[in-house]
């Protein structure tokens, strides 16, 4: 048997290669005589940057910016050459991170993405022709105004006064954007962006009402911070002449897509789709006799294009069956089996804390991946004798 491993990471508790390596070491507890080859997968979110730089044979290069709390923060992005070009890879969840927005100030009306723009801008020093950033695991809600306004946009209120934007919240005082002094230097370069295709600004599905209440906000801040970015969806319109309330993606990173499209008229990409062209796996699947995936929630949003639903479309194109462990099973997991996953399991088998179970998950991951492969060893065990039975009674 050989086994590929395509984890994503579990946010905010382990990275894509700390679940790899667990899993693997439950492989090898069941079998270590079984053949493994791990392919730890970025989304865009943690691990980002450093992994496509890795990748690349680049350098890191760190620096001290401003953090989504307002608060600085170290942080870094990659350069690497290829073709003569000079490319730099930016995480906005280096900088803007959910992990770096304290529980006790989990609000996304005020957090913001000034940090991100500074880090393009800091990028742009380095004398680049391409930067590639990675939209996921964001703890912001400003649709990227802070980052704009790092880069020189400015945001007035109807008096005129300049609004200093510290969060979502501060959209609500905007009247007016001018973008006159606008960093020139980021008409000469290509931005490309890899994030969730189907995030957008505004409307039912649009990002406050999706993704608010997982970075914190009440039903109240919600309606708030989305009366909020429809407001701001109908200035860069009226400013700018793009209408960015329901473009694919326009809603990634508390919809950073949005401002990016906006100020910098960077190209976002289903993040799955970019991240092929520089990790290559569909080769690696195809080798496999089972393949592992894992995130650290498994539920209606990972068929959206999260890395579980897209391993297993990969694998299902040549029927190998796809296992995914998961830190916990939410609302509407059932719709992955529909995606090409054929079992799914959670690491957690009894009532925890969050605190136990994100210092505990390797070894319940390594753990799960025992009982998952006893658990297949047995279906197997009993196919084989139904298939000797048969054998007999034809004879």
């Amino acid at each position: 048997m050989k086994i590929v491993i395509v984890p994503s990471g579990f946010k905010e508790c382990l990275g894509a290669e700390e679940v790899a390596q667990a899993i693997e070491r439950g492989v090898k507890r069941f079998d270590p005589s079984i053949c493994m080859e791990a392919i730890p997968m970025i989304d865009g979110g943690e691990g980002f940057a450093k992994t496509i730089t890795n990748i690349k044979k680049g350098k890191l290069i760190s620096k001290k910016v401003t953090g989504p709390v307002g608060n600085k923060v170290n942080s870094h992005f990659g350069i690497f050459e290829e073709k003569g070009k000079r490319t730099a890879v930016i995480e906005m969840a280096a900088v803007a991170g959910l992990k770096l927005v304290p529980r006790d100030q989990r609000n996304p009306l005020k957090t913001t993405t000034y940090g991100v723009g500074e880090l393009i801008l800091s990028a742009l020093d380095e004398g680049v022709d391409n930067i590639l950033i990675g939209c996921g695991d964001s703890g912001t809600s400003d649709g990227g105004a802070g980052m704009a306004q790092a880069m020189g946009v400015r945001f007035f209120d109807n008096q005129h006064r300049e609004v200093n934007i510290k969060g979502g919240v501060d959209l609500l005082n905007v009247s007016s954007i001018d973008t006159a002094l606008l960093d020139k230097r980021l008409s000469t370069v290509k931005i490309d962006v890899a994030c969730n295709w189907h995030n957008v600004l505004c409307g039912g599905k649009g990002v406050a009402r999706v993704f608010g209440p997982q970075k914190g906000a009440t039903p109240n801040q919600v309606e708030q911070l989305s009366a909020a970015l429809e407001q701001y969806a109908n200035l860069i319109y009226e400013t700018i002449g793009t209408d960015v309330r329901l473009l694919p993606g326009s809603g990634a990173s508390g919809g950073l897509g949005a401002g990016l499209i906006a100020f910098t008229n960077a190209i976002l990409h289903p993040r799955f789709d970019i991240i092929m062209n520089y990790i290559d796996i569909e080769e690696k699947i195809s080798t496999a006799d089972l393949v592992f995936t894992a995130e650290g929630s498994l539920d209606f949003q990972t068929p959206n294009g999260k890395i579980p639903s897209e391993v297993a479309r990969i694998a299902k194109k040549k029927n190998i069956p796809v296992v995914a462990i998961t830190g916990t099973i939410g609302k509407g997991a059932d719709l992955n089996y529909y995606t090409g996953i054929d079992a799914f399991c959670s690491i957690i088998q009894k009532p925890t804390s969050l605190e136990k179970a994100m210092k505990k998950a390797p070894e319940w991951i390594e753990e799960s991946t025992e009982s998952i492969l006893r658990q297949i060893s047995i279906g197997s065990a009993i196919a084989q004798r139904k298939l000797n039975n048969e054998s007999v009674y034809l004879k």
